[in-house]
């Protein structure tokens, strides 16, 4: 009987998503959505599909960069791939690809799944999906209100992995690679010391207790903001010394590394998307995908979730960076890439409440997490924080780490770019940054796009 109402469910669900492609609407999850809501359990009735290639991607940071790499490059290597690649992470967002990678009976009509899966929605997911790779980016604090405590996403990641789980996980980052005790097999991937490594040694440093016997873990080096070689000052748990994938000899200028004997030339390079390329090494090794064909889909990777844009103003060049306003780790991945333009500047940071449901979302600790020496030694003429919650705590915040204060400029205001923006004809330098969330991305790409 459940079968039958499967397919009936299905019929509707893909006439839906017709009707979807001839009026233009917009979402990509209306089909899925729907036939969720009139079968709970839809997405297990789907026929055909290969547990074994099936490859759910989740974690706090980079869930859908490394999502739409790991399905371009196996794509790229002449395999048939379905994948999620609109970043629709929940159940809905799973079904409406499968509604659309299947035939009108759910026969499921590519080789692998890829599937970019919210941290919180994981665990229901495999219960209808039980897709047996998963690999893990990180876990660290993220929408707070939502996933409260890390270890809370780790108590649902521990109760849901299993012996039939293989597990890709990133070697330095210490709570998400403790996830290797409940996994079949564990794959590491890894990334050597280099030039942009770091190491913390100030008021802010904080580190996190150890997920086998709850002491302190203290970091030789830092990668990324929180991830790097690590060992636990108590128990023997640390950075495996031989993870099974590793990149070494990164050369930012030139644009490559090396892994193994292999060099590859990609895109995009900086440690986060080092550690994306790591991962996606490591799930190709493992599906027997060799060097060239990895290097193929590297070459040609253009990343739909790229949240950087360039507009001209007044002869200035605006460089526009949105962040995922809720953790540290995508701001301090913006906060780097300002710090390592060591030309003059300007940097404007606008800092948002978010209201996605209540409470609404103004927490301060994502930018104190942050590191702002580098941005603050690297030539700025001019700072200047704008919001209605939090600009002052982000001005002061900077001023912590040494910004002048007559250097510094803030707008207790949001949506009057005008305003905001005055400063820009005052400014002798012609290098502009500006750092958001994702709230006023349409109104300051409009305000720019105006003035051109």
């Amino acid at each position: 009987m459940k079968k039958v109402r499967f397919i009936c469910t299905l019929l509707v669900a893909k006439m839906v998503l017709l009707a979807t492609k001839i009026f233009r609407f917009t979402g990509s999850m209306i089909s899925g959505k729907i036939a969720v809501m009139l079968q709970k359990d839809f997405v297990k009735y789907f026929t055909n599909v290969d547990f074994n290639k099936v490859i759910f991607v989740t974690g706090t940071n980079g869930k859908s960069t490394t999502t739409n790499l790991i399905a371009h490059t196996i794509e790229e290597a002449g395999k048939n791939v379905a994948t999620n690649t609109e970043g629709a992470n929940m159940m809905s967002g799973v079904a409406s690809t499968l509604i659309k990678n299947s035939s009108l009976f759910g026969r499921f009509n590519k080789e692998f799944l890829i599937l970019e899966i919210d941290e919180r929605s994981l665990r229901n997911i495999y219960k209808v999906l039980p897709g047996k790779n998963l690999c893990i980016s990180n876990l660290q604090k993220d929408q707070v209100q939502r996933n409260g405590d890390p270890d809370f996403i780790y108590k649902m990641f521990s109760d849901t992995i299993n012996k039939d789980v293989t597990l890709f996980v990133n070697n330095e980052e210490p709570r998400s690679r403790a996830l290797e005790d409940f996994a079949g097999k564990s794959i590491y991937f890894s990334m050597e010391r280099n030039s942009k490594s770091f190491e913390k040694d100030d008021f802010y440093t904080v580190t996190l207790p150890c997920p086998k016997c709850n002491h302190k873990i203290e970091y030789e080096y830092y990668n990324i903001d929180n991830i790097g070689k690590f060992k636990c000052t108590n128990c023997d748990y640390e950075s495996n010394d031989k993870p099974n994938v590793i990149i070494t000899d990164i050369d930012y200028n030139e644009h490559t590394f090396k892994c193994g004997k292999d060099t590859y030339k990609v895109s995009y390079i900086n440690p986060f998307y080092i550690y994306n390329y790591a991962v996606c090494i490591a799930v190709c090794k493992h599906f027997k995908i060799k060097f060239n064909d990895i290097q193929k889909g590297f070459s040609c990777f253009i990343n739909p979730a790229d949240r950087r844009e360039t507009y001209k103003y007044k002869g200035k060049t605006i460089r526009y960076l949105r962040i995922k306003q809720e953790n540290p780790e995508t701001f301090q991945n913006a906060l780097d890439t300002v710090a390592r333009d060591n030309m003059d500047k300007a940097v404007f940071i606008g800092l948002y409440e978010i209201k996605d449901f209540p409470p609404a979302y103004t927490n301060t600790f994502y930018f104190f997490d942050c590191n702002f020496k580098g941005v603050v030694e690297s030539n700025v003429e001019q700072f200047v924080s704008f919001s209605r919650t939090v600009c002052y705590d982000c001005a002061n915040r900077m001023i912590y780490d040494g910004a002048p204060k007559d250097k510094l400029k803030i707008y207790n205001v949001e949506d009057d770019f005008d305003t905001i923006f005055e400063t820009l004809d005052e400014l002798e330098t012609d290098n502009i940054y500006i750092i958001t969330g994702m709230k006023p991305y349409k109104k300051i790409k409009a305000f720019f796009e105006t003035k051109q």
